[in-house]
């Protein structure tokens, strides 16, 4: 096929289909195309200079690969005479720099979402208290099917559960003057277009679209916060990476920052740091998913980074989850609690018979006296 009588739409679906396919081979079985014909096409596209940075992808040069992925290796095509005709750089789908793609694309978005209305605080609260609401591992968009896991699974059911359940969780708190909603990390089942864990890319059983999901996580939280904002004169927002949502924690933590940006009486904590805390007069809380550092290390580890906040306390506990079930253990100075999830487990866990009761928990804090009530409540 001559280089004039290839179209401009066609051309620029040979680059397209290299960029996502990483090699020529891949991108001509995809399209359907036998090797010699897309071959052709992707020759003429280069001389035409199609789009350069899948150009640089294709011709090698110093430009680097495309925003977002790095660099695996090159395969050389040389004819005959030993000239080097086409080269394929094969690229890897860089974590840090996906995340920061994606996270300047949800500021942009999030620079266009209204605030919230405000919703009037309570007439009645008691400021010595402060309770904490403890929400992980809930696997918004997980599929488990009762048959294979011993329960159910989806969104519609995701959705009716954790929130039917936070706000029975709120509703029975004590009038406490502030609430904490402590959301552990691995909120969401999957991170991005492709069910699967971002790190070891293990394909999960995912129920649904990845914009469906994010749609019903928004607005489970949503209700949540607004709930406790009749509930408490002010809340705290804890939004923690989990090993399945790295970059979901991030937009979440912007997002809902740009939604209750007008309102006082709602902090969220921004900070990426997978070890936040919070102080509450003598009661130092501590937040981490519990998928990087081991437990046993968390109260140095905690001692280390906050070492004015921990001379400031006497009463501290640290919260996670990610093990799915109960683990509560007191060290020196510090209580570290592993709490467990709501959600259903999925066929991988049914099957490595890591099964756990579902419940979650409500704890109320003292700024004098540290815990001093605990709620334990099941999905209906």
């Amino acid at each position: 096929m001559a280089g004039p009588q290839l179209s401009a739409e066609l051309c620029q679906q040979a680059v397209d289909a290299v960029a996502a396919h990483g090699s020529i081979s891949a991108a001509g079985r995809a399209l359907g195309l036998p090797h010699g014909t897309f071959q052709t096409r992707v020759a003429i596209a280069r001389q035409r200079k199609f789009e350069p940075k899948v150009q640089a992808l294709l011709a090698g040069d110093n430009a680097g690969p495309p925003d977002g992925y790095k660099l695996k290796g090159t395969s050389t095509l040389y004819d005959e005479n030993g000239k080097a005709r086409l080269q394929w750089v094969k690229t890897d789908a860089s974590l840090e720099k996906l995340q920061a793609i994606q996270k300047a694309a949800f500021d942009a978005l999030c620079a266009e979402l209204k605030p919230v209305a405000l919703v009037k605080a309570p007439k009645a609260a008691d400021a010595d208290l402060a309770t904490l609401y403890t929400m992980t591992d809930c696997h918004v968009g997980m599929l488990a099917w009762d048959k294979e896991a011993g329960e159910d699974w989806d969104l519609t059911i995701a959705e009716n559960c954790l929130t039917q359940t936070l706000l029975r969780m709120i509703d029975s708190a004590p009038a406490s003057a502030i609430g904490i909603l402590n959301q552990l990390g691995d909120f969401m089942h999957f991170d991005s277009l492709t069910p699967m864990t971002p790190t070891s890319h293990h394909i999960l059983d995912a129920d649904s679209r990845y914009q469906k999901v994010v749609q019903v996580a928004v607005r489970i939280l949503r209700r949540v916060i607004d709930a406790m904002l009749v509930k408490h004169k002010s809340v705290h927002v804890e939004m923690k990476e989990g090993n399945h949502d790295p970059t979901g924690s991030v937009w979440l933590r912007v997002m809902f920052a740009m939604l209750y940006d007008k309102n006082p009486r709602v902090t969220i904590n921004l900070s990426p740091n997978p070890y936040t805390m919070y102080v509450h007069g003598k009661t130092l809380l501590g937040f981490y998913h519990g998928h990087l550092a081991k437990l046993a290390s968390l109260p140095i580890l905690y001692a280390a980074q906050f070492p004015k906040e921990w001379g400031a306390t006497e009463y501290r506990y640290i919260h996670t989850g990610h093990k799915h079930h109960v683990e509560e253990k007191e060290h020196p100075g510090i209580k570290v609690i592993q709490h467990p999830t709501l959600a259903a487990p999925d066929a991988y866990a049914a099957r490595g018979g890591w099964l756990s009761k579902r419940q979650a928990t409500s704890m109320t804090y003292s700024k004098e006296h540290g815990e001093i009530a605990r709620g334990i409540f099941i999905p209906s």
